[in-house]
């Protein structure tokens, strides 16, 4: 059960730029009053590797890989949020789909 949403960049002032604090774009979110239900959701970036991840468990999945973090603020008035993750999120990832998990 989870919300669409897209990496839409890092966290950055005139010339610099954060990379620990994500930009996310929540699908359906338009307001900052939307974003107070996301506030505290686990994000989850889910990609697929290179080569395989040996798995404690005998069925692992192999090649996908996921990178997760927190909703933490929102970010001006159109609905965009802030959310750090347990590693940065690549550069790769700009403009790719995330998931916002709706259960926590």
């Amino acid at each position: 059960l989870y919300s669409r949403a897209v990496h839409c960049g890092y966290k950055r002032s005139l010339r610099n730029q954060q990379m620990h604090t994500s930009l996310v774009k929540i699908e359906g979110v338009n307001c900052r009053d939307d974003t107070d239900f996301y506030l505290g959701k686990r994000v989850a970036y889910i990609y697929r590797a290179g080569n395989e991840k040996k798995s404690r468990t005998r069925r692992g999945n192999g090649k996908v890989r996921v990178i997760w973090g927190k909703v933490t603020r929102p970010h001006g008035n159109s609905g965009v949020v802030r959310a750090k993750f347990s590693s940065n999120l690549p550069p790769k990832s700009i403009g790719k789909r995330l998931r916002v998990m709706l259960y926590p």
